[in-house]
């Protein structure tokens, strides 16, 4: 299993380009399915939190909606010009609100127990007496 380490800024390219290419697979595969759009949204945001390194912990939860929007771009259904695809795609992020929030709720959920794990480590090892 991979273990990379992302720092923030590569945390949000990771997630915002899989998402982004996850939306366009939707489009052609599945009929811009904005069910199937969230499903595959939840594991990108467990990996994002999985894979950011110890240090930009807190940049997960803050990337993860930036890619959800972002990888909706290719799915959003918009009657042509700006104005009718950005009413498709604030439509959608209204319609798929559960998905988002789920998803960032993942995400900070695996960040705080993370930094919960780091913190105990750092006081366990602080705590033992020199030898």
């Amino acid at each position: 299993m991979p273990n990379p380490r992302l720092t923030g800024l590569g945390s949000g390219l990771f997630c915002g380009m899989v998402m982004f290419l996850l939306g366009a697979l939707c489009a052609v595969l599945f009929g811009a399915s904005l069910t199937a759009y969230g499903v595959l949204f939840l594991p990108v945001c467990v990996l994002t939190a999985l894979w950011v390194r110890r240090g930009d912990l807190m940049t997960a939860p803050v990337v993860v909606p930036i890619a959800f929007a972002v990888g909706l771009l290719p799915v959003a259904e918009g009657d042509g010009g700006t104005g009718g695809r950005l009413m498709g795609l604030l439509t959608a992020l209204a319609t798929q609100a559960g998905w988002l929030y789920g998803g960032t709720l993942i995400a900070g959920l695996i960040v705080i127990v993370r930094r919960i794990r780091l913190v105990h480590r750092r006081r366990t090892a602080g705590a033992r007496p020199p030898m």
